[in-house]
């Protein structure tokens, strides 16, 4: 949302409706851009703002999360045709992570579809995606809008959540279990019309959350109401090197980091499929032909050749980027790491990496290649890493309903 009159070229990057709100909190003034806007990287501290998602509530603004509107009598069946899970499956109140790919079976995104009615659906991604779905559009009766900027939306992350919600007066939220949405109504302080908002148990932290869905006029009421009831339980904004934090911890890939997308790629071999990025869960063989139908199959029958695989590394040191290695003597590579973070709540040094296939069972060895800085003087270590399944970090908490009280 455009909030200052200044001409565009003199703003290259669009601020949200929270960003006055936020900038309030912000001491680094540290910023990023995301699909076109500014957001915020740190607001005061990384270790604060990671254990506000782990042992309170937090706010992350997801308003630049790219949003589209797809209606029409064959939205369904456009979707099907996308996306390589079972829409049908999807009904109203309802959402769902999923992914799209190419011809060949490449990913070029993935999202989540919210299904508003049937034939109605909400999709969102982290990157434009209008030309793909357009062209993917091409013999359907179907409508695909942009609507990024008609909706602001706020996470609200933590195990302290659900106490959070129900405190600014959103009835009922307890019900709602994780991957449904649902229509809510807030109370705005100092009286006048309630707030309406869409509320999704949803996020990207692996924990108990919510992502809250509303009109850019009420950004402000909605965060100011969060953040005074919040004031005294620990509840900060977070900004996106935290967030990265707990989605490693959560095993959430990343794209431009865990995967590029194949419409991006550059070189031969470096785009990756849903099988070798560990999400075969998400595709559906038997609901007949979408795009990468044939080229997964294929890739089923001959095996992965590589694959992202969660890493347990000694000592304390993340393996940033490291190049791993079949033994200690580093003669062999077998992957690279694409993610890492010492995690603070798990007490253990985690990875994500793309392993060639001989070396993906869990529990296979390998080593990693990381470097210390002591003094200025750089020492090159050759540490073991072992496989081991995602999550990382999984509480309870995440998908009990209704959740504690904590």
């Amino acid at each position: 949302m455009l909030t200052e009159t200044a001409p565009h070229f003199r703003q290259p990057l669009l601020k949200t409706p929270f960003h006055e709100r936020q900038r309030e909190y912000s001491q680094l003034d540290s910023y990023v851009p995301w699909a076109g806007y500014s957001t915020f990287d740190v607001f005061t501290n990384v270790e604060q703002e990671y254990f506000s998602v782990r042992n309170a509530s937090s706010l992350y603004d997801l308003t630049p999360m790219v949003k589209y509107r797809v209606s029409g009598p064959d939205a369904l069946r456009f979707l099907n045709r996308l996306v390589t899970r079972d829409m049908g499956k999807l009904s109203p109140g309802k959402v769902a992570y999923t992914v799209w790919c190419d011809d060949a079976g490449k990913i070029i995104d993935d999202g989540t579809v919210f299904c508003l009615a049937a034939n109605d659906y909400r999709v969102c991604t982290a990157e434009r995606q209008l030309d793909w779905f357009e062209a993917s559009a091409i013999g359907y009766d179907v409508e695909i809008r942009e609507i990024t900027e008609e909706v602001a939306a706020l996470a609200v992350q933590g195990p302290i959540s659900a106490k959070l919600l129900r405190g600014v007066g959103i009835a009922g939220i307890e019900r709602l279990k994780p991957f449904e949405h649902g229509e809510f109504s807030m109370p705005r302080a100092g009286g006048g019309p309630t707030v309406t908002l869409m509320v999704s148990r949803t996020g990207f932290t692996g924990d108990l959350g919510y992502e809250l869905w509303m009109q850019p006029q009420d950004a402000e009421a909605v965060w100011d109401a969060l953040m005074e009831f919040g004031r005294t339980r620990a509840v900060r904004p977070i900004g996106s090197k935290a967030l990265n934090m707990v989605r490693i911890e959560a095993g959430f890939i990343l794209p431009k980091v865990d995967f590029v997308s194949a419409a991006h790629t550059l070189y031969l071999g470096t785009e990756r499929s849903p099988i070798e990025l560990g999400l075969s869960w998400l595709i559906d063989y038997k609901k007949g032909h979408f795009t990468g139908r044939r080229a997964l199959l294929q890739e089923v029958a001959r095996g992965p050749r590589r694959q992202l695989v969660g890493l347990d590394i000694e000592g304390t040191k993340p393996a940033y980027n490291a190049l791993l290695y079949t033994e200690a003597s580093g003669r062999r590579e077998a992957g690279s790491v694409t993610s890492a973070i010492w995690s603070p709540t798990c007490k253990r040094n985690l990875a994500l990496a793309m392993v060639d296939a001989p070396f993906i069972a869990t529990g296979s060895t390998l080593w990693a290649e990381v470097y210390l800085n002591r003094e200025l003087v750089w020492e090159r270590r050759m540490v073991r890493a072992r496989v081991v399944d995602r999550p990382f970090f999984a509480p309870a908490r995440r998908r009990t309903t209704p959740p504690a009280d904590f």
